[in-house]
């Protein structure tokens, strides 16, 4: 999931009665890009512990399914926390004085050519072999989160179907946010519950609306419908990226009653904990989309208040701004590392070792990718070229 450098400029507030003078706002938020890096770290997770040959370690069935019954989740979470983050970090970030087509520039070509290059690999790799030319096509061009079909949506590199979604977003926002700004600081309040009422809503009415059959592959309980409209249809997921907008409006506002990275940190845990006991479609976001912007909200007044978090260190902000990539190329090691093994399976051991080096090794990789194509192209292209005078 992507997100540029997380760098807040000074945004009037919304006036509310009686105005209270604001303090100045910090330009930099580094424990947010800190916590991209564990965000991508539980969606590595998620399709490590996945028990199909594909993808799978170890031999031995127990630690499998421990596996799965640890991680069977994390993809969710992680998703879920980028899309909060990234309407969160816009919103924070946003100039009065920017154009439209000057944000939708910058979306491009952060996110665009690290998309086009790891869907190049995946398909040298592995893909082409079993994926059809429209399919193919249709995860190029970023299509492929409107076709509800389960081998559509994640095709190619599975991952990859959430920039999709991002995609949408990063068009939506310009409009969202004039519109957000209009709303009285004193109400914000109630358009994020309402946001997340909305959330919560949504696997209820998929499970009584929508048909219980065909099922996803993997005895989950949901149809391939009630999963795709749920998980991956992007006016669905916007909510999510409204809902960061709004928890940024409130806070930089002072209608957020911050509870601290500790304490949001726990209640992400508990959340976590709780989607072993709902229904599949409740534990992908509705159970940890409120401590995730509980944590997001703490993180970004934790920086700006100057105070100490374990996630704005050179370490963590480096891993968080080579998160995206590593984001990109996490299935595609793992995918074709299996596939160089053959069909031998491993001791709960050896299984480890190969997760944590496919998980160094993707992080090499992920920052020659941020080095070498990210970094580059949106110094040369984030900005138009003056024109030069005749």
């Amino acid at each position: 999931m992507a997100t540029d450098q997380i760098v807040a400029r000074p945004q009037p507030a919304v006036e509310t009665a009686p105005a209270q003078p604001q303090r100045p706002f910090t330009t930099r938020l580094p424990s947010l890009t800190g916590l991209r890096f564990p965000a991508a770290l539980a969606v590595f997770a998620y399709h490590a512990a996945l028990p199909i040959p594909s993808l799978r370690f170890f031999g031995d069935d127990a630690t499998e399914f421990r596996f799965v019954d640890l991680a069977g989740q994390a993809g969710g979470l992680g998703v879920s926390f980028f899309f909060v983050l990234s309407g969160f970090v816009l919103t924070w970030s946003a100039r009065d004085s920017d154009t439209t087509t000057g944000f939708w520039r910058r979306r491009l070509v952060k996110i665009y050519p690290n998309y086009v290059v790891t869907w190049a690999l995946a398909m040298a790799l592995f893909a082409s072999a079993y994926t059809p030319l429209r399919t193919a096509l249709a995860n190029l061009l970023m299509l492929q989160v409107w076709i509800p079909d389960f081998n559509t949506y994640f095709s190619v590199n599975p991952p990859s179907w959430s920039l999709g979604a991002e995609a949408i977003f990063y068009l939506a926002f310009p409009l969202l946010h004039r519109g957000f700004k209009k709303i009285p600081a004193q109400q914000l309040k109630y358009w994020v519950l309402g946001m997340v009422a909305g959330i919560i809503a949504t696997p209820a009415l998929a499970y009584a609306l929508l048909p219980d059959t065909p099922a996803v592959p993997g005895g989950l309980q949901s149809s391939v419908l009630q999963y795709w409209v749920t998980y991956v249809l992007p006016p669905v997921r916007m909510m999510d990226f409204a809902l960061g907008m709004l928890v940024a409006y409130a806070v930089r506002n002072g209608r957020w009653r911050n509870i601290g990275m500790v304490w949001s940190s726990l209640l992400l845990v508990a959340g976590y904990v709780a989607t072993n006991y709902v229904p599949y479609l409740y534990g992908q976001r509705v159970m940890t989309i409120v401590p995730i912007a509980l944590l997001i909200a703490a993180a970004a007044i934790a920086d700006n208040e100057g105070r100490f978090t374990l996630f704005r260190n050179r370490a963590m902000t480096w891993l968080g701004e080579i998160s995206f990539a590593f984001y990109l190329l996490h299935f595609i090691v793992l995918a074709y590392l299996r596939s160089l093994l053959g069909a031998r399976m491993f001791s709960t051991v050896e299984g480890v070792g190969l997760l944590l080096g496919s998980a160094v090794a993707t992080v090499l990789l992920s920052w020659a990718l941020y080095r070498l194509v990210e970094t580059p192209i949106v110094r040369r292209f984030s900005k138009p070229r003056a024109k030069q005078s005749v």
